[in-house]
Formats: C-alpha cells, sequence, structure tokens
C-alpha cells in the first residue's frame, strides 16, 4: 500500500505539471486586471507547449529508442529531453511570455529555463540531479515571491507545498531513483534561480 501511495506521488506530481501550476497561481493570486480573453489564450497556450507537446516529443522519442520511462532514469536518456524543454522554455519567453506583458511569469519562465539548462550541464558530467525536486522546488519559491509581491497570506499554500516537497523526495528515494545528494542539489538548481531573478521584478 504505501509502495503503491509512493510511486504514484512520483507519477501525479510529475514536473512536466509544475510550470503550469505556477502559472495557475499566478492568474488566481493577481490583484491586477487581466482580460479574462488573454488568461485563456496564455493557459491554453502554455498546456499545449509544457505538457502536450513533452508528452507527444516523449512519446516520440521513446519510439526511437532514446528513452525508456517518463522518468528518465539515466544522464544519457536526460540529454535529449532537456534540450527539448530547453528550447520550449525560450519559446515561451520569446513569443508566449515576453516581458513587455507579463513580467512576473516572464521571470518565472526564465528561471525555469536556468534550471533546465543547469540539470543538463549536471548531466553531461554524469550527475542525475532530481528533476521532480527542481519543479516543486522552483514553482514554490515562485509561490513565496509572489506572495510578498502582491502582500497576500498564502501561509496554507505554502505548507502544502513544504509536505509536497518532503513527500516527493521520500517517493524518491524510496524508489532508489535518487541518493540524498542527487534531491538535495535538485532542490537548490530550483529554488536559486527563481530566488536570484526575483531581483528584477520583485
Amino acid at each position: 500500500m504505501i509502495n503503491q501511495l509512493l510511486k504514484s506521488i512520483s507519477f501525479i506530481f510529475h514536473p512536466i505539471l509544475m510550470p503550469l501550476l505556477g502559472v495557475l497561481f499566478y492568474f488566481s493570486k493577481s490583484p491586477r486586471f487581466i482580460p479574462i480573453e488573454i488568461i485563456q489564450a496564455k493557459v491554453v497556450s502554455l498546456f499545449i507547449l509544457t505538457i502536450l507537446l513533452p508528452i507527444l516529443l516523449y512519446y516520440l522519442l521513446k519510439s526511437m529508442g532514446r528513452v525508456q520511462s517518463i522518468y528518465l532514469n539515466s544522464t544519457k536518456e536526460r540529454l535529449l529531453p532537456l534540450l527539448l524543454n530547453g528550447s520550449i522554455a525560450i519559446l515561451i519567453v520569446n513569443r508566449v511570455l515576453p516581458p513587455t506583458e507579463i513580467i512576473e511569469l516572464y521571470f518565472f519562465f526564465v528561471g525555469i529555463l536556468i534550471s533546465t539548462l543547469a540539470c543538463f550541464f549536471l548531466a553531461l558530467l554524469n550527475f542525475k540531479a532530481s528533476i521532480h525536486m527542481i519543479g516543486v522546488s522552483g514553482v514554490t519559491m515562485f509561490y513565496i515571491a509572489l506572495s510578498i509581491h502582491f502582500s497576500i497570506n498564502v501561509n496554507g499554500t505554502l505548507a502544502l507545498m513544504f509536505v509536497l516537497i518532503g513527500a516527493i523526495a521520500t517517493s524518491r528515494l524510496h524508489l532508489k531513483a535518487h541518493t540524498n545528494v542527487e534531491l538535495l542539489i535538485g532542490f537548490f538548481i530550483g529554488l536559486l534561480p527563481q530566488l536570484i531573478l526575483v531581483n528584477y521584478w520583485l
């Protein structure tokens, strides 16, 4: 039972979902007036680019024998998917969320790009940082920054995110997908770019 629960946590809270969670949180908490048509267009575009497109690319890579599972268990498997995700992030910050529109989300995705590239370069060095931890820690830091930026109380959400960080870390350790060091490095690769980029928009 516990084994199935921990496996489910890794699957349900896959890092592919984290960017869209950050975007939805922003639109739900931002006090700025943004026309509903623009919100819908951004959310649909980002859903396609951050979820549907990576899933399609995964199945393409799997059919070519370049990856074996959605968890990208080896550093060799990670290289091409990380490059493709980095390219998607570049497309987003140039076309979907340019800095002249929604500055907070622009830097959120710049942070995601930096984290993705850092993970890629570590994979080149045969180090497998936890992408799960990169995703959840980056989004959590973005939530914290938004709560300060907009002067809103999101303590309940933040408490839930820290519980989620612990649950994901426990899941990845239980499944022997990562070591403590890989989880810790992943945590900081996700958190630090968002923390540093706060200086440009907070």
